[in-house]
C-alpha cells in the first residue's frame, strides 16, 4: 500500500502531535486506509515521538483496529449470548458458505470482510448483523442472501467507491 507519510503527519498535526491523541489518530488513519498499514504506524510513532511498540500495542489492544486490509463492506455478526441462542452461529455459517470466507477473512476482490464480535449491545433485536454501520436485527438464515445482495449490487459498489478507497494488499 502506498502510504503517504505527509498525509499521516497531517493527521497527527490535527491533534497537535499530542501523545494522548494516539487512539484518535489511529482511528483517522484507519478511516483513511481502511486498516492500519505498517508504514502508517511507523509514521505515527515518528510524528508523536513514541516507540513503535507502543503504537502497535494500542493498535492490537482494541478490536476496532485492523492491521490487515479489510473489505469495502465489513460484515460483523454478533455472537453474544442473546444472538448465539437465537441462531448467530448458523447465520455465521451461512455467510461463510455464501461468501466462501471464514470469519476474519477478506474476499480476494476486497469487497467483503467477515467478522464476529462478542456483543454489539442490542440484544433485544438479535441476532444482529452489521454491515459497515448499518444494523440488521432479527436476522435469519433466509435474510443472509438479501443482505449480501444489497452490498453486491453495482449501484452499491459505485456509491461506495466514491466514499471508500480501494483496498490493496501489502504485497502490492
Amino acid at each position: 500500500m502506498d502510504v503517504q507519510t505527509e498525509r499521516v503527519n497531517a493527521l497527527t498535526r490535527r491533534y497537535k502531535n499530542q501523545k494522548k491523541a494516539l487512539i484518535a489518530i489511529l482511528q483517522d488513519v484507519q478511516a483513511e486506509y481502511n486498516y492500519l498499514p505498517p508504514e502508517a504506524l511507523r509514521a505515527v510513532a515518528r510524528s508523536l515521538g513514541i516507540p513503535l511498540i507502543d503504537v502497535i500495542g494500542v493498535a492490537t489492544f482494541y478490536r476496532a483496529f485492523s492491521l490487515k486490509p479489510r473489505g469495502r463492506y465489513v460484515i460483523t455478526i454478533c455472537m453474544g449470548t442473546a444472538c448465539h441462542v437465537r441462531g448467530g452461529p448458523k447465520i455465521l455459517e451461512e455467510f461463510e458458505r455464501r461468501l466462501n470466507l471464514k470469519s476474519g477473512d477478506t474476499s480476494d476482490d476486497g469487497h467483503f470482510t467477515l467478522e464476529t464480535v462478542a456483543c454489539l449491545g442490542c440484544c433485544a433485536i438479535g441476532p444482529v448483523v452489521v454491515v459497515n454501520e448499518e444494523y440488521s436485527g432479527h436476522v435469519t438464515i433466509q435474510k443472509v442472501n438479501k443482505i449480501i445482495a444489497k452490498y453486491s449490487k453495482p449501484a452499491a459498489s459505485e456509491a461506495a467507491s466514491k466514499k471508500a478507497k480501494p483496498v490493496k494488499s501489502l504485497a502490492s
